[in-house]
Order: C-alpha cells, then structure tokens, then sequence
C-alpha cells in the first residue's frame, strides 16, 4: 500500500513549468558550467547558455566559477508518466531536438529499483541500442521491502528524480535541473547535495575532506606519481556526504568506467561527465557513516580476507641488486630485533626486466625464500603485465601467450605492442578466460623456481612508456579522439597508456582501460589459490570498485617529505571507504632520500597503516646516485630502538586488526576509519586527517610536523585512556589538547568501553602467533566494557565460510570480565590461551582478584587507576570468568 501512495505521490508531483531565458539572477556557486572545454564567449552563446563574468573573480577550486553557464530554459528532457513495475519504476524520457555534442539520444529509459530499505538504484539508459555497462557482479533484486528509508519523486518537465530520507525529508539526490544530457559520447547529469561535507571520489591526492569550491576530479587510470589535481593510478566514483544537522550519512555511487569528470561546487551540488555508457546509479542510506560502507560493499563486494602474515611488516627497495644484498637487509633487520615478516624485492630481481625471470645475481633467490620460510617468514616481488615480444622462440611467457591468443589487440587483430620496462611488450587482456589459465600456468612455473608467498602487481593502469602503441592510434576513431576530453592528465586518452581503441575479449579498451588492474587483480589471486592452494596476498597499484574482493592496494609512488607522510592518512582513509582496506602508503617515501627524524615518524604512523610497507626508490635523485637505505635497522640505535618498539606494539595489536578484517570481510565495515564515525554528529571531527582510529577502539595521532615534540590532537568527547599507562582524559566536549610526543612515542588513546584483544609479540606473525594473549578492558564510566576475537590458522582460504574459526565475545561489567564462545570450528583452539588482563578505569584498589574462582596476583596502580593481571594460563575456548573486589 506504501508504494501505491508513493506512485500516487510522483504521479500527482509532475508539473509543467514554463520558463523563459534569463541569465542575470544565477549566485556564483549556482552556476553550472556549459563549456567546460575551452571556454569562450562565442562559443558559449552558440550553445545556448550565458555568458557572465563572476560576481566576484574568484580562482577558486582548480577550474573556479564558469563565466559560461546554463539558463533557465535551456532545453531539456522530458518524462512521460511512470509506470509500477515489479522493482519499482519505470519511465520513458525524451527531447526534440539535438545538442552541441553529436550522437545526441533523443530517447531514453529510466528504470528505478528499490532494492533493499536502505538501498536505491537507478539507471538511464537507450532502450534502442545496447550500450557497455561495467562488467562487475552487483547484487540480484529480491523482493521489493516492506518499506524503504527513502521517498522518491519524478520530475517530468525538466526530468529529474529526486530522492529524500524519510525520516527527516533530506536531500540525498535531486537531478531536477533543465541540464542533464545524453549523448553517445558525452553523458552529463547533475544533483544538488546536502552538505559541503563529502568524502572518496578517488584516486587523488587530496584531503579526505574533499575540497568543493568549484573543484573538477578527472577519472581515468593513469601511472602518475602522487600529485595534487591529477588522476592517478585507480577510479572510485563514489562519495559520502555528511549531514552536519543531524549527523547522519549517505552514499552515491556511480557504476561507469569511462573517462569521467566530477565537479563539486559550493552551491553544494556535483556535476558528472562521462563519455561512455550508462547512467547507473546507487543511492545509500546509511544512516550512520559506517552503514553506508556496509551498504556499499554490499553492491560492489565485501572486502578479501587477507593471510594473517600480510598483516605483519614489509620491507622492500629498489635496487638491492643481489640475493645478497636482499640477504644482507634480512640479516641486519634480524640481528636489530626488528619485527619483519616478508621481504620483497624491486624489478631489479628480474633478468632484463622481464616478467617470470631471474637476473644473474638473483639466480640463488630461492635459498634466500627458503631461508626466509624456515625462519616463519615470506617472500613477495613485483610482477608488471607487460610482456616482452622482443624474444620469441626463447621467451615463453609471450610465445604461450601469443598460441592462446591472450593479448590486447589493435585494429588489425594483432597484438598492440606498447613499451615498457623490457622495450616493446604486449599487453595481457585478462578479461578472456584464456588469459587467466595462461596466468596461473605461468605463475605456477615461475612458482617452482622461486617458491614466492603473493604478488606486488605494478604498472597496471596498464601504463606504457609510449603514446597508445609503438606505431600510435588511429586518428580517425573517435574513441582515441572523443568529442568530449575530460580533464586528465596528458590531456589525450592515450597518453602513459594503450589506445583506446584497443580491442579485448569483451570490449574496446575506451570502456574497460579504468578496469584492467582490477581484471589483472582477480587473475593473480586465483592464480595464487591455484599454485600454493592458501590465502593469496595480492597488492596492486590499480584498482576499481570491488577489487577488495581480491587484494590490497599500496598508494603508489610517493615521496620522501613530510606533506606526504600527513596526506597519506587521507589516501588509507579513502581506500577504507573504497573497500579496499589493505591499505597502506611506502613508508619514509619511495622518491627522494629520507631523513633520520622523518623516518622514524613515519615508521610510528607506518605501524598503524592496514598494510604496512616501507619501500625506497633506486636513484635520488637521479642515476647514478643511489637512494639511502631506508629500512629501520640502517638507522641509529635510537631509531632501531624506536622503530623496534612501535612494531612490536603492532605486533602486539595484530589479534584486534585481524578481528577489524574479518568484521570487513564478513559485513563491509572499515578498518582504518575517521574520527567521526564514531562520532558522526561531531561536526568538529569533519576534518580531521591526521589522526584516524581502528576500529572503534583505537585513537592514532601520529606527529606529522619536522622537528616536533608535541602534537595538537583533537579529543572526542567522551571518556579515553592513554594507551601506555591507562591515565584516563575525560572530555566534556571536543577539544583539541596538546600531547607530549618525544621523539620515540606516538600518541595511542582507547575508546572506554572498547576492549583490545592482544598477544604477546615477536618478531614474526608467525612466533607471536604460538604465544599468550592478552585483553586490555578501558571500563567506561559506568564500569562496562566489551570486545571481540576472530581466529583461524591465518592462511587457510573460506575459514569464515566454511566455520573454520573461533569467535569470542568479552563483556565487562560489574566488577566481573566474562567471555562467551559463539563459535568454535578452529582445530587448534585449545591451544588459546589467556596470559594477561589489564583493567583501564579501576577507582578503588581491589582486595582481590580471582579468575574462574581461584584467586591470582595482581598489582595496581593508584595513580593511574590501573589493574594488572599477568601470569595467567586461562583457555580460552572455553568460557572464563575474572573478578575483582
């Protein structure tokens, strides 16, 4: 009955305005933009739209306010009347006449799918002529729901959808402006928001808090060190958007994989441009930021379970030039102590720089894996999809290749030659079934002579050191010469990459460019599954929605400089929001040589990356001069010590941040997250980026500021505890507060009434993980406290899905901690155990302390208000009881 009235409420909406043109009443920040390609006043009027100069000459944002903009009468699309269907509506949209772009499509479908009660989705579309749609797996319509947190109205003339919360009637979408165009190569459609405050559209390097003062983001993979306004290696269309009035969250996510330009602008409203496919819209209700991405994981894939190992740390560089001198950064960071779980190396490893090969003095690089294995480590190296043509007969990666027909192709139906790292390559098309079986077979070859333990997938935007091909791009196809060029970088579609009008599989590469690292993510991790029949650990530099399902993603080729160190939490914080958790930046920078003090900090804030990864460049700054060593133990004993002692805190913390991937894999949630998801009607926390939380238990602010000793952190309101001592700050409101921070401490604060699952650490996940566990209980100020643990071997594939695992809640109230096992399908659960409890929050000295009914030792702290229990030997799959009196 519900959706009767709602069909009754959008059919009684349409309404026919007439208007006439009139361009001298539009604010600045309500303009929207008609000729954002090179803009003139002739050409403007030719198309219909006004030409002005700004109120007020403003260069705001990296495109500033348009003179050129859009009237009140522009033509538009009209909707004729809905119809209810089985999913929701239906409605046919059409205009007369044609626009300044060819291939003008006149008539158009919109198709709306309640999907779920926080859930709408629609999408426009020529019903005439099939158009690409992004192949990815998005989720079945079930059974329309009972009812839905949102209200959706049509608008016939102009046509628009608009979409509101019901709850509060606020605005999550509104397309009722007389702009939204749809041509075959030039789709535009825009939508006021609720708030300045929206988050993702990725990849750049931006703020988190994205700026929208009149500020253009172009999408279009591309190999590109990280710099400010460029597309860079991945494309994530979607975005949150804050209600700073009621604290709430919503999500919109465009499912296309053209070339693409967002425009945020302060009216507050977005503008999308995209040259290619479909309108295909989803609009997430939230309410609470961290449901949003639950929600939005629920369309694109929930986030991979990675190997318990590939949460330890990495260390890398470019340019070791031997198994001994790979050999020889192992060794020094063992004899520091300094925890380190896999060691990976640089394309200097390969013979030539080709794929699937050993250099000369690399040829005893299995010794050192088996080296690294028996000591409970692993081993990682790079892997470029570029495969060199320049050695047939003798190169079997590209003659296997070539008899299966696995590569891209030109027009010609021959593979597209680019160049790469090799010289002249070819181009895997991993959207054919084909190529995935070449790729596992060549995997598993290369596997048998070096027993490797996952794969750093580079250049896979994909990138290529010419323009399009060796012999360039046909001209004339308006494929590699759109009539429409959104702002990219290189300013050509070619440019760093293949041509557009490359052919695979299922598609031209004009639609599938964005997706070839995702498509080469899916093929690496199967083949990993295949080849080692574990967990695989894929890191790839190119990604797209839904390539969490598969891997992680490092935030490519930085450099060594403080802004990067503090822009890299943005970047960890956007890939959270992505779905793409396994997240982290190189640590101390790729570019550039380091220093001692900056290093070392960014080795503290490294600590708490997802993915945790230093790595160096070869040449600083340019060849032959090579790059310091920048791995922990090549610095001063204070360093090492530091260094040392953060990691082994990590380590320590690794049972929770496992815990926080299995809660990703299993429900969509963040790992790492911004302050104000836990605290969403904080407005003060909106900006906040250079301190982030995991979870909802730990408070990370690292000092990110040359020569500090003291950093300015903000404080949630609420109760917190010093991570290191348990002193507790109780904030009656948000604030910021000054902190101490030497050089050798980063700031770490707990959540009252958020439990940490801890184990006692040693230099390899693979010790630590034989050891004791610990809980750390921050009692909040009614005396309660709770906390979970999610468990398995850490390397079996489907624990999850096939009840492999234990899981345990802890709860902490009345002067009692108590566990309850929900689930226990892991073989080695009794070999759990629990050797420390530390209370946070303790007013009054206990008397005694027992745990399951014997009384223990314990000691205390007055000053902190502390209770410490060691010495424990308590199972924990069974459910245990601890007192204090």
């Amino acid at each position: 009955m519900e959706h009767l009235v709602l069909l009754l409420c959008v059919v009684a909406s349409l309404a026919t305005t007439t208007l006439t043109q009139e361009c001298s009443s539009f604010e600045d920040s309500k303009r929207f933009d008609c000729m954002p390609d090179n803009p003139n006043q002739q050409g403007c009027e030719s198309r219909g739209c006004c030409w002005q100069t700004p109120t007020k000459n403003s260069t705001n944002g990296n495109i500033g306010v348009p003179y050129c903009f859009y009237p009140h009468d522009y033509p538009y699309y009209e909707m004729d009347e809905p119809t209810m269907t089985d999913y929701g509506w239906r409605a046919d949209l059409h205009r007369n006449d044609s626009f300044y772009y060819p291939g003008t499509i006149k008539q158009l479908r919109l198709d709306v799918y309640e999907e779920t009660e926080n859930r709408l989705h629609f999408k426009i579309y020529d019903p005439a002529n099939s158009r690409y749609e992004v192949p990815i797996t998005t989720p079945k319509m079930g059974a329309k729901p009972a009812q839905t947190a949102y209200s959706v109205k049509l608008n016939q003339k102009p046509f628009g959808i608009e979409v509101t919360r019901t709850s509060d009637g606020s605005l999550l979408f509104n397309s009722t402006l007389n702009h939204f165009l749809f041509a075959d190569q030039f789709i535009q459609i825009s939508s006021w928001l609720q708030s300045k405050y929206v988050y993702g559209l990725g990849e750049h390097r931006t703020s988190f808090l994205l700026p929208s003062d009149w500020e253009r983001f172009a999408f279009w993979a591309r190999d590109q060190s990280v710099t400010e306004n460029i597309n860079e290696y991945g494309d994530h269309p979607f975005l949150l958007n804050m209600n700073p009035d009621t604290g709430n969250a919503h999500g919109i996510f465009l499912l296309n994989s053209n070339a693409m330009d967002v425009v945020l602008q302060p009216a507050p409203a977005i503008t999308y441009r995209t040259i290619g496919g479909i309108l295909d819209f989803y609009i997430l209700l939230g309410p609470e930021p961290g449901s949003v991405i639950q929600q939005y994981t629920e369309v694109i894939g929930r986030p991979y379970m990675p190997p318990y190992w590939g949460l330890g740390f990495h260390l890398c560089r470019w340019g070791y030039g031997s198994t001994a001198g790979t050999r020889k950064v192992v060794e020094r960071m063992r004899a520091a102590g300094i925890p380190q779980d896999t060691q990976w190396n640089d394309i200097d490893y390969m013979n030539n720089t080709l794929d699937f090969t050993l250099g000369g003095t690399f040829k005893d690089l299995a010794d050192l894996v088996n080296d690294l294995h028996a000591n409970g480590q692993h081993y990682m190296m790079i892997t470029d999809p570029g495969i060199s043509n320049l050695h047939p007969g003798s190169y079997p990666p590209y003659d296997t290749g070539l008899q299966n027909g696995v590569f891209v192709t030109s027009d010609d139906g021959k593979p597209l030659i680019g160049k790469v790292w090799p010289g002249t390559t070819a181009f895997p098309d991993f959207f054919n079934p084909k190529t995935k079986q070449w790729w596992t077979d060549t995997v598993k070859t290369f596997h048998k002579t070096v027993p490797f333990d996952g794969m750093w997938i580079d250049m896979n935007e994909p990138s290529n050191f010419v323009s399009g091909s060796i012999t360039g791009c046909p001209s004339n196809s308006t494929y590699n010469q759109p009539p429409f060029l959104p702002g990219i970088a290189g300013n050509s579609l070619q440019d760093k990459t293949i041509c557009p009008s490359a052919k695979h599989k299922i598609g031209l590469h004009y639609n599938l460019h964005s997706l070839y690292g995702y498509s080469e993510m899916i093929a690496s991790h199967d083949a990993l599954i295949s080849v080692r029949q574990k967990r695989p650990m894929v890191i790839s530099r190119s990604t797209f929605p839904g390539a969490g399902q598969y891997g992680g993603h490092w935030l490519g080729d930085n450099y060594s400089s403080w802004p990067n160190m503090n822009y890299s939490i943005a970047g960890i914080l956007s890939f959270n929001l992505f779905g793409i958790p396994l997240v982290g930046a190189d640590i101390c920078g790729f570019h550039d040589s380091t220093t001692e003090e900056m290093c070392q900090r960014w080795m503290q804030l490294g600590a708490f990356y997802p993915f945790s990864r230093n790595h160096n460049d070869i040449y600083c700054p340019s060849y032959p001069t090579m790059c310091k060593d920048q791995d922990p133990a090549a610095f001063s004993k204070a360093m090492q010590d530091s260094t040392r002692s953060v990691l082994l805190t990590r380590y320590r913390l690794l049972p929770y941040l496992y815990t926080l991937f299995h809660k990703a894999h299993a429900n969509g949630t963040t790992v790492a997250r911004p302050l104000f998801f836990e605290f969403p009607a904080e407005t003060a926390l909106y900006s906040v980026q250079t301190q982030f939380m995991w979870g909802n238990a730990l408070m990370i602010s690292p000092v990110l500021t040359e020569g500090a000793t003291q950093v300015d952190a903000v404080i949630p309101k609420g109760l917190w505890y010093d991570y290191y001592t348990g002193a507790s700050i109780s904030m009656a409101s948000t604030q910021t507060m000054t902190l101490k921070a030497p050089l050798d401490t980063i700031n770490l604060h707990v959540s009252a009434g958020n439990m940490l699952v801890m184990q006692e650490p040693n230099t390899t996940t693979t010790a630590s993980r034989k050891n004791k566990f610990g809980l750390i209980v921050p009692l909040a100020s009614d005396g309660t406290a709770s906390g979970e643990l999610y468990w398995d071997d850490g390397d079996t594939v489907g624990t999850y899905e096939n009840g492999k695992y234990i899981f345990i809640t802890f709860t902490a109230q009345n002067k009692m901690i108590s566990s309850q096992i929900t689930q226990d399908g892991y073989p080695d659960s009794g070999t759990m155990k629990l050797g420390s409890v530390i209370v946070y929050g303790v007013n009054s000295a206990p008397t005694s302390v027992t745990v399951n009914g014997k009384s223990v030792a314990f000691k205390y702290d007055s000053t902190n208000k502390v209770l410490n229990v060691s010495s424990l030997d308590v199972k924990l799959n069974a459910p245990f009881k601890a007192t204090w009196m």
